[in-house]
Parts: structure tokens; C-alpha cells; sequence
């Protein structure tokens, strides 16, 4: 059987509508009206590249071991059964998603809403699942030990505001490193940064944060104002690479680049770095409110967490010994 998408394989994959060729390029349309190419732009944009080329490697892998589209329940759950205990939980759970999207785009009957394929996933969480895994959050005591630890280079003065710029503001590495100086407004209170674009804001909506001035020796905005005053801000882009030779380079630095500074930080001021990325300034942030008592609306405004579950494991971490029933007793 040949399993690779053909010219034909005209798939539905964002709009009912729009047939998408899967071959050459998933989201091209198959039309020649004048006004074709601005729909197909819209369509486009309306999927971050992220999510297309997920869409294509779930498809892919499930043409390749033999799927067939449309798909029955028994072949669905045969693959599902396949590959159970190889692939992550989370990765099979995407598929059956991808899977069913499609077939709900193309009016195929969805076998993903069998009580079969239901069944089998439920079997595989139960045989194969497991705790999801969370970065560890860098607390507000190891965040100012880490900054304790740091000198004056350009570099330790770059690093000092990265980490800190990521705390006080509950971000994702994603919008650290993404941010320009023209994001950033200087206020009485202290700093104002539009985020213009961010994991959960596909749409580009955008939102501002409020970073206050810091009232201890460590203030996130103080460390921006000195960052900028050595990097000679000859970019658009706040966080630069900085060279051996301790000068600012001109390219953004990448999002990888974060969990390495923040792990050789905390090596360099004696912390074990084991188990913490680029998630841990902002799951700290929200961690070290919640010690702090601060509401969890408060929390979600600066983090921009859409709900409180996801918001809520930082908060119960954060508030397992407050009030604990053994530290009364003990």
C-alpha cells in the first residue's frame, strides 16, 4: 500500500470548505478564482507554523503505519494500540485529536468518538500514563542567590535582567526573548511591556504587563534601564547574544539560549540546576506569589494563564505548607 500523500489527497484540515492539498503544501487551495490566493493567505494564518507541521506529522506517522483516511474505529484504536507504551501518552492523545479534526473538517464520520477509541485511550492512561512533568520553579530566595552570585560584565548585567525581566513579569521564554525595546514604556510606577504575541494569543490580540519598580536591591526594572544603557541598543531586540569578547551582538537571542544561562547561573552560585528550564522563572513567579498570599487573579493577570487549573498546581505547590496540619502537631 502506498502510504504517502498523493496530489489527490485533497484534505480538510482548517476549514470544511477548503479543500487542502497535503503533498506539495497542506494548506494550498485547489481553486483559480482571482480572489483565491488572499483566502488561502487567511486560512494559512489562521494555524501558527507550529501547529501545521504537527498536523502533518500526525498524519504522516499515521499514513505510515498504515492508516487509512478516512479511518474506521478498529483501524484507529489498532494504531493506537500499536504504538501504546512508544510514544508518549500526550503524543497519542494529539493524534486522535489531529485525526478527529480532520475527519470533522471533511464531514467523515469521526471515529474518535467511538466508545472504542475512547475505551483504548482510557486503557493506555491507565497502563502508560503518568505524571506530567513540570519544570521546577526558581523561588524568589534562589532567584536572589542566583543574582547575588553575578558580577558586572556586560554579560552578568544582560543575565541579571533576562532572569529577572522573565520573574517579575511570569513569562514564557517564548516572549522573553521576543521582546523589542519599543515594547517597553517607562512609567512612574515603573515598566509597561506589550507582549504582542504569546503561546495562548495565536491572534495576536497582544496584552501589557506591569513590572514595578523592585523595593529590594534585586528590581527588574533598574536592571533593565542598566542593560540597555551597556548594550549600546543597537538592535531592536532587548536580549542579544553577547561574545567572548563581552560585546553585544546585533541577532535576537533564541529561546534555548534561556534555560542554559539560567542553569549555569544556579551552577555558579552553588544550586543544583537539575530539572529547571526556561518554564522555571515563570512557574517561580507564580509559585512565590502563592506563598505571598496573592490572589490567584492577580497571579493569572500577570502570567496570562487563561484558567485557574493551569494556574492551580503552581498555587497548591505554593501553599503546601501554609497552614499545614503536621507543622501544628510537630
Amino acid at each position: 500500500m502506498d502510504n504517502t500523500f498523493g496530489p489527490s489527497d485533497n484534505i480538510y484540515i482548517s476549514e470544511p470548505q477548503i479543500p487542502i492539498r497535503a503533498k506539495a503544501n497542506p494548506f494550498a487551495i485547489n481553486c483559480s478564482h482571482p480572489a483565491d490566493a488572499r483566502l488561502q493567505e487567511l486560512i494559512s494564518a489562521s494555524l501558527s507554523e507550529n501547529t501545521k507541521r504537527a498536523y502533518m506529522g500526525d498524519l504522516t506517522h499515521f499514513r505510515d503505519a498504515g492508516g487509512e483516511l478516512p479511518a474506521s474505529p478498529e483501524g484507529v484504536a489498532l494504531y493506537l494500540s500499536a504504538f501504546a507504551g512508544e510514544l508518549a501518552v500526550s503524543t497519542l492523545t494529539r493524534r486522535v485529536a489531529t485525526l478527529g479534526k480532520v475527519h470533522k473538517a471533511n464531514d467523515w464520520p469521526n471515529p474518535c468518538q467511538t466508545e472504542l477509541v475512547k475505551s483504548v485511550m482510557r486503557g493506555i492512561q491507565r497502563t502508560h500514563g503518568r505524571n506530567q512533568h513540570q519544570a521546577k520553579p526558581l523561588c524568589r530566595e534562589d532567584l536572589f542567590m542566583v543574582l547575588d552570585a553575578m558580577g558586572l560584565t556586560r554579560r552578568d548585567i544582560r543575565d541579571r535582567a533576562l532572569l529577572l525581566t522573565g520573574f517579575a513579569g511570569g513569562f514564557r521564554r517564548s516572549e522573553l526573548v521576543g521582546l523589542n525595546w519599543a515594547d517597553l514604556s517607562e512609567v512612574r510606577e515603573g515598566m509597561v511591556i506589550a507582549l504582542r504575541r504569546s503561546k495562548t494569543d495565536q491572534t495576536g490580540v497582544g496584552r501589557k504587563v506591569g513590572v514595578p519598580l523592585g523595593r529590594t536591591r534585586h528590581c527588574p526594572v533598574r536592571a533593565l534601564l542598566a542593560w540597555r544603557d551597556v548594550s549600546g541598543d543597537i538592535g531592536q531586540a532587548v536580549f542579544r547574544p553577547v561574545d567572548w569578547q563581552d560585546r553585544t551582538q546585533v541577532t535576537r537571542l533564541s529561546g534555548e539560549a534561556v534555560p542554559i544561562i539560567l542553569r549555569k547561573r544556579m551552577a555558579a552560585a552553588g544550586l543544583d540546576p537539575t530539572g529547571f528550564s526556561g518554564h522555571s522563572l515563570r512557574a517561580g513567579f507564580a509559585t512565590s506569589a502563592a506563598k505571598a498570599g496573592v490572589a490567584s487573579y492577580k497571579i493569572k493577570q500577570q502570567t496570562g494563564h487563561k484558567s485557574d487549573a493551569m494556574l492551580g498546581r503552581y498555587i497548591r505547590d505554593g501553599e503546601l505548607f501554609e497552614g499545614n496540619a503536621a507543622g501544628v502537631l510537630l
